[in-house]
């Protein structure tokens, strides 16, 4: 792992440039059974949906809205195994945190097989493996392709992490990249002195923190709640997942910064998919690789579309932050990314 962060900084710089675009392991903690009554509510659901003419059956969750980007992913994913498998595989998403599950609750739910698959935003893994930071560090994957490079280079990394706890990584699904969502314009470092604002990961936590803001790490579903309370006044997150939680009721500035691109990533228990008939472990395997390609090509056009999204709703995107303000955000950053090095 020590050659792992300039390998794919090589990578992401040579398809890069052929793109055109500038660019910027111990074992994996097991974690206690899910609690039993979320077991029993994925049991029940099982027992009152309807029945559907299938040789599997599988409920997948994902913490956020299915309006968001990967939302609307899971349900690509899902339609197309459903159609490769002729039938034979049907995924009923789960969006919301509807079955009780935050994102860092994934982990142990596709482990002890409370839930066979999940599509997780999995920065919050990585008190589980410091590989699951890799694509979350600050500033260094700013763009569609630099992200995707970075996370195919990494794959086998990846890999080995959720093989320790009896998990496989079956497909990544992009997020657009994280900016800053305010109640009105920031211009320095200065200016984000002691302002509440919510971040996602450890990487972002430890920058603001640095950069002088009063930084705290949130949960998905927690932060429209604590938008509503005041007890944030600020969010880091993307254009696409503000829009979709409709963070427009409370704040009416998106900044790009540009801080990461990140991805959720689809896993899946080791078990499930080994238990599966042959055929049927390569119809899954070639509908992800099918799916991911499919989202990652089209997802600039997203990106392009938030725009004008972000205006629709009252939104003002501030596409002219100021050099400076990059510059103290990513000094800042680099504290992050030296932490995540001595861990590897």
């Amino acid at each position: 792992r020590g050659l792992l962060l300039e390998a794919v900084r090589a990578a992401a710089a040579s398809r890069a440039a052929s793109a055109g675009l500038g660019g910027s392991g111990g074992r994996a903690r097991r974690r206690a059974p899910v609690a039993a009554g979320r077991a029993a509510a994925v049991t029940a659901l099982a027992f009152t949906a309807p029945v559907i003419a299938a040789d599997i059956a599988w409920d997948m969750p994902n913490e956020y809205g299915e309006k968001s980007v990967t939302g609307e992913s899971d349900k690509v994913f899902a339609e197309r195994l459903k159609k490769n498998s002729n039938g034979r595989i049907v995924i009923t998403n789960h969006f919301g945190g509807s079955l009780g599950y935050k994102s860092k609750d994934h982990w142990s739910a596709v482990e002890d097989g409370a839930v066979p698959i999940a599509s997780t935003y999995t920065g919050v893994f990585a008190g589980f493996d410091p590989i699951f930071l890799l694509n979350n560090m600050p500033f260094m994957a700013t763009n569609p392709v630099q992200s995707r490079t970075l996370l195919d280079a990494a794959k086998p990394w990846y890999q080995k992490a959720f093989a320790k706890s009896n998990q496989m990584l079956l497909l990544t699904e992009p997020w657009t990249p994280v900016g800053i969502w305010s109640k009105k314009r920031i211009n320095s470092g200065a200016e984000m002195k002691d302002l509440k604002i919510r971040t996602y990961d450890k990487n972002g936590t430890i920058t603001l923190k640095n950069i002088g803001a009063a930084a705290i790490q949130m949960s998905w579903a927690d932060v429209v709640p604590a938008l509503s309370t005041n007890t944030i006044e600020a969010v880091l997150t993307s254009a696409e997942g503000g829009l979709s939680a409709k963070f427009y009721d409370y704040l009416n500035h998106f900044h790009y910064v540009n801080f990461t691109m990140g991805s959720n990533m689809v896993h899946i228990n080791k078990k499930t998919f080994e238990d599966m008939p042959a055929d049927l472990q390569k119809v899954v395997l070639d509908t992800a690789k099918e799916v991911e390609d499919e989202l990652w090509s089209r997802i600039q056009a997203r990106m392009d579309g938030n725009v004008q999204r972000l205006i629709d709703n009252g939104v003002k995107p501030i596409n002219d932050v100021p050099a400076a303000f990059i510059d103290e955000l990513k000094v800042a950053g680099k504290a992050a990314i030296d932490e995540w090095r001595q861990k590897l």
